[in-house]
């Protein structure tokens, strides 16, 4: 130990006498470990940190996978509300079995009324995550039952919407103005159901309380809850999903006529697995890259102790003559590099801290768990393990160098320049070529991702977004329960907003295009399925006013809806292309007749009066989709014999709002006018056009973005890399260059020497980086969009920005070689 202290004491002696040096290799690995670990925080949090749930291994999802669907496919899969009570009833493979289902509030008695995301429980949710109230307790099964009007708080809503409050229990809250009684608080780590991003994230809970419609027969085919079970000790995932398939044919055969053709297979997904499902290919290849920026990191760190080591060599030959030892040698040389490592690391681990906090708000929409993403000790502990391994690692290199010098040789050259060994200047050469082609695997994937998006951001949406203003509300059903008042409350809504200054176009809709879609069974005239009757679904879409005109959806045939389409006239509907081509194919669609529902359900035929163009429902990339649109007014009378007396339309969804004026300047205008019609209305996700396909675009972005950071780094510590070991040549050559410009080379000759030593080693480097980067392109293709994986534009412009970036590199050098005073170099040796 006094032997080790007493090195530390000789090497940091040294390296303060070497501030350029020190303060380089520190803050180049503070860089490599900060980003490193910063990226492991969210692996770590998002991948392999165990769900916040006791025995969260036994959690699983259980939903259908209904044919000619793709649910439970990339999904847990949906189930019905008459599933649920028969699956907790009749299934034995799981400990405690759940339903649950989305929904959202106006939550009012906390200020100004807002609205929030909420969820409907059935009380055995709650036992089979197995986690208890932090405050009060949760409802139980005879208060759903019963359905009492009772609300369990999350413990941000707690603490940001009630201040915390600590006699919170027992007090109550309107929700969609009724009044609901506050029984409970989660811990700050419950969260379910385990949604993607902070905007969708559960505000509290209630009981599911099944309405009588939800349990009839016509809504056996409403695939709109979602199960959660814990499975019994010895249960495996196989032997539930054959227990559901045994109950889901008892199911199937209870089916009403109108859904006797509907299949379905029960799916049963590992509630972790499904949970990080589309995210897991992400966070591997940034891992990936983040590893290997580290790694050119430490080539460079490992290049500079190398040099260090070489231009110490006549110190370090005194040492050996005068009887210090070889290991003595080598174990200050590893320890000066961890000493420089773990200084790295700590700073490095305040760096990722610092990017966490900042850039934890930038992560996209659809990344799950971000409440778990923190820096924990264990990634701490990551982070100094890899600062460590790192130190050692990088001192290897010019330990074992330090003890190949030849003592006789170092002191009899009296440390002239010139005399840096071969094997020396192989090993710095073969670092600056890892480096460089590590990085033009980097800067080719950067590439291909912003030729990806740049394909993307050329896509035809199927609207205009420019100048369009969106926000989203929902009608209380206490203050709104009839039709009339509906009808009344959407009229005057767009009359009002027609009459404001700049207006061009108003209208609502059900469905937001690039937000996501849903399905509904159908029935085309004259398409005869080859899958069989009752097989095709397509996304419905309802509508209200000069919806696309406001949308900017192009007209392609007939004509769009107008206000003489009411419940008194034709019942008409508008198809997209896609939908026009695929059930009328080469055919005028207008004309054609479609009805909702299948074969049997006694709905009513509907008339093809347009063909608008593809509106992108889900992301830019996806593929166009069959669409239906269906005037409000006639959806009643669309439904047939299926109506229900209670059934309420238009009672929420989006308003679309095209102006001339700039689309922010109108969200204002259109908080105004609501407020006018009903003061305590909340208006959510108020927000422009261009604001919601840019969110749509986010994860494509964000892959975008970190991977061209990462590679923007990479390529900087390789040309730094190519410029150290340049420019040493270059010092250590100074006798030769001075011989050979004594004997008539030309200043240009030197200039030329120098660049080609540097090129040299870039375009080996490229060479192997566009091999490595052919081999790792199946990585990366499922990112890509319309680009080849090994696109030869990028792989040739990434190639030669490599190649240009190494001329730079080297030519700092070459001019110091060129300016080098013979006489006064010679003189000097």
């Amino acid at each position: 130990m006094p032997t080790i202290l007493s090195d530390l004491k000789l090497i940091f002696r040294r390296l303060l006498k070497s501030p350029g040096f020190t303060a380089t290799a520190v803050l180049m690995l503070a860089f490599g470990i900060g980003a490193t670990t910063a990226i492991f925080s969210i692996v770590d949090g998002v991948l392999l940190r165990p769900l916040p749930f006791p025995g969260s291994d036994r959690l699983v999802t259980l939903g259908d996978h209904v044919n000619g669907t793709d649910w439970g496919q990339h999904d847990p899969g949906p189930v019905t509300a008459r599933e649920v009570n028969t699956y907790i009833q009749n299934t034995h493979s799981f400990e405690s079995l759940g339903g649950f289902g989305y929904t959202g509030y106006e939550l009012a008695g906390t200020g100004n009324p807002v609205q929030v995301n909420a969820a409907r429980l059935t009380p055995s949710v709650f036992t089979t995550l197995g986690v208890a109230p932090l405050m009060g307790r949760v409802f139980t099964a005879q208060e759903d039952e019963q359905k009492e009007q009772v609300a369990v708080l999350s413990y941000a809503t707690w603490k940001d919407r009630f201040s915390g409050n600590p006699n919170i229990l027992g007090t109550k809250i309107l929700l969609d103005r009724k009044p609901y009684l506050i029984i409970g608080v989660m811990p700050r780590s419950f969260e379910f159901p385990l949604n993607s991003g902070r905007l969708n994230r559960t505000e509290l809970w209630v009981p599911m309380s099944f309405s009588a419609q939800e349990l009839a027969p016509e809504s056996a085919a409403s695939w709109s809850m979602g199960m959660v079970g814990r499975l019994r000790p010895g249960i495996t995932v196989a032997q539930a999903k054959d227990d559901a398939g045994r109950v889901a044919a008892q199911i199937m055969r209870t089916f009403p006529p109108d859904f006797a053709n509907f299949r379905f297979t029960p799916i049963v997904y590992p509630l972790q697995q499904i949970t990080v499902l589309d995210t897991k290919p992400l966070l591997r290849v940034l891992f990936l890259a983040v590893v290997v920026v580290l790694l050119i990191a430490c080539a460079n760190l490992a290049g500079l102790l190398l040099v260090r080591a070489i231009r110490n060599q006549r110190e370090i030959a005194v040492r050996l003559a005068i009887g210090a030892s070889a290991s003595t040698i080598l174990r200050q040389m590893i320890l000066e590099s961890l000493v420089l490592s773990i200084v790295g690391g700590l700073l490095g681990i305040g760096l990722a801290a610092l990017a966490l906090a900042v850039g934890k708000n930038y992560l996209p929409e659809t990344m799950p768990l971000m409440s778990a993403i923190t820096l924990n000790w264990a990634v701490v502990g990551f982070a100094l393990l890899l600062a460590v391994l790192t130190g050692f690692f990088c001192g290897l290199a010019p330990g074992f160098a330090a003890l190949r010098t030849n003592v006789n040789e170092s002191l009899k050259e009296g440390g002239r320049s010139g005399s840096v060994s071969g094997s020396h200047a192989r090993l710095r050469s073969a670092l600056v070529v890892m480096e460089i082609a590590i990085a033009l695997v980097l800067l080719a994937a950067s590439g291909l991702l912003l030729r990806s998006f740049s394909k993307m951001s050329e896509v035809d949406l199927g609207f205009r977004p420019n100048h369009v203003t969106t926000a989203a509300y929902s009608l209380p059903q206490k203050q709104y329960p009839t039709q009339a008042l509906i009808d009344n409350f959407n009229s005057r809504l767009l009359q009002q907003l027609q009459q404001q200054p700049g207006v061009e176009a108003v209208g609502l809709t059900s469905t937001l295009p690039t937000t996501g879609d849903g399905i509904e069974s159908f029935v085309a005239e004259g398409y005869v399925d080859p899958r069989g009757p009752d097989q095709i679904a397509a996304s419905p879409s309802q509508v209200i006013g000069d919806y696309f005109k406001a949308m900017g959806i192009r007209l392609t045939r007939g004509r769009y809806f107008t206000d003489s389409d009411n419940a008194d006239n034709q019942l008409v509907v508008i198809v997209n292309h896609e939908f026009a081509q695929r059930y009328w194919p080469n055919q005028n669609p207008i004309g054609k007749r479609m009805r909702v529902g299948t074969l049997k359900t006694p709905t009513v035929w509907m008339t093809v009066v347009g063909e608008v163009a593809d509106a992108k429902l889900t992301r830019p990339d996806a593929d166009a989709s069959e669409q239906f649109y269906q005037p409000v007014a006639q959806l009643e009378k669309d439904a047939g014999t299926t109506a229900q007396p209670g059934d309420l339309n238009g009672n929420g969804g989006y308003v679309v709002l095209r102006s001339a004026l700039p689309a922010d300047q109108m969200e204002n205008i259109l908080r105004t006018v609501v407020r006018s019609i009903d003061p305590q209305l909340p208006l959510t996700q108020v927000q422009t056009m261009d604001e919601v396909v840019a969110q749509s675009e986010a994860p494509r972005r964000f892959n975008t973005i970190i991977i061209s950071s990462f590679a923007l780094a990479a390529v900087l510590l390789a040309v730094l890399g190519i410029y150290s070991i340049i420019a040493f040549s270059v010092a250590s050559r100074v006798q030769e260059m001075a011989i050979r410009m004594a004997l008539g080379s030309q200043r240009s000759d030197i200039v030329r020497l120098v660049l080609f030593s540097g090129l040299k080693l870039a375009v080996i480097g490229c060479v192997i980086g566009l091999a490595a980067a052919a081999a790792a392109s199946r990585i990366l293709s499922t990112f890509l969009f319309q680009v080849s994986a090994f696109d030869p534009l990028v792989m040739a412009l990434t190639a030669l920005a490599v190649f240009a970036l190494a001329l730079v590199a080297s030519a700092l050098p070459a001019h110091r070689a060129a300016s080098v005073n013979p006489n006064e170099a010679l003189r000097g040796e």
